[in-house]
């Protein structure tokens, strides 16, 4: 959403600057030692988000993941400075898993029709 925002051209010159810092250095963690620890889940799971086969697939963070759930703060205070309505959801059951590792879960959320068939 904060991406999304820049694109817009609805972030004031500093946020915009900001946002390209902190996605800068989100991008040099990844392309360092952050690949290895955190996966593209794509690339182990190439199927997880299909949208046939695995419709409405959804990413959620393990509470275990408190590094990346940490660098999420600053960018859900950029959403607040903007207005733009954010919510946080936790859940034991997120659906149907496509991709787990150690970090994340992909998941199906249920549907009444599917997941309810009575």
């Amino acid at each position: 959403m904060a991406n999304g925002l820049d694109r817009a051209g609805r972030l004031s010159p500093a946020d915009a600057a900001w946002l390209r810092a902190a996605n800068d250095r989100a991008n040099d963690r990844a392309n360092d030692r952050a690949n290895a620890a955190y996966p593209d889940p794509t690339t182990l799971t190439p199927d997880c988000y299909d949208s046939e086969c695995n419709p409405h697939a959804r990413a959620w963070f393990k509470s275990s993941a408190t590094e990346l759930l940490a660098m999420t703060g600053d960018y859900l205070a950029l959403l607040d400075r903007y207005t733009v309505g954010w919510m946080e959801l936790r859940t034991s059951t997120p659906g149907r898993v496509t991709h787990e590792d150690a970090v994340q879960v992909i998941a199906v959320p249920p549907t009444h029709e599917l997941d309810w068939p009575l």
